[in-house]
């Protein structure tokens, strides 16, 4: 009975390793009266300029948070924060040509090697939280390069005659960080 015990938690950890490499991901749109206040008050004066204000509550395989959407000037920003309202990170969306060109070649470098048929859908810049909120929140509206920032891309390859999307960071060197499928969101509200 012991051994079996051993056995059924061992494969309980093989399957929760396994799912944490993936990313399944909800995202639902709310009102700003639901947003967390403390998280609004952080933001709110960048929020002065910007167009197509939205936020939202995500929800995804492993924790749930929430994030502000927008565009100031001519960036599509995603500032995200926790449950509890503290800030999480900072990203806004970029080309390939904002990558310092070494930083690029390394990150190409790998994804071709390991992921043939490569197709890049989005390159964002993040600015994970380092010290206080607003000194990150600061340094991302002025779109500091910053060895401490990172490079999120989503792609997706072609492997066994189907294409799967992955979600893969990289720190300002170019190496790898995070790498992780990430599946479409849940339609269980569409009515057909």
């Amino acid at each position: 009975m012991m051994k079996f015990n051993f056995i059924f938690i061992g494969f309980l950890c093989f399957i929760q390793i396994g799912f944490a490499q993936n990313k399944y991901e909800k995202e639902s749109r709310i009102k700003k009266d639901a947003f967390p206040e403390n998280a609004f008050a952080l933001i709110e004066s960048y929020l002065e300029d910007a167009k197509r204000i939205r936020f939202y509550q995500e929800t995804d395989s492993t924790k749930k948070s929430f994030e502000a959407k927008f565009k100031k000037g001519r960036l599509h920003y995603s500032v995200e924060f926790n449950q509890e309202g503290d800030l999480e990170d900072v990203e806004f969306i970029i080309n390939e040509n904002d990558i310092p060109e070494d930083t690029w070649n390394r990150i190409k470098n790998y994804l071709n090697s390991q992921y043939p048929k490569l197709r890049i859908k989005k390159i964002q810049q993040q600015h994970p939280r380092m010290g206080g909120s607003k000194k990150t929140l600061r340094e991302a509206f002025q779109n500091l390069m910053l060895p401490h920032i990172n490079y999120e891309i989503i792609f997706s390859s072609k492997k066994e005659k189907k294409f799967q999307s992955y979600e893969a960071l990289f720190n300002a060197e170019g190496s790898l960080l995070n790498i992780r499928k990430s599946f479409p969101p849940s339609y269980d509200h569409v009515l057909y």
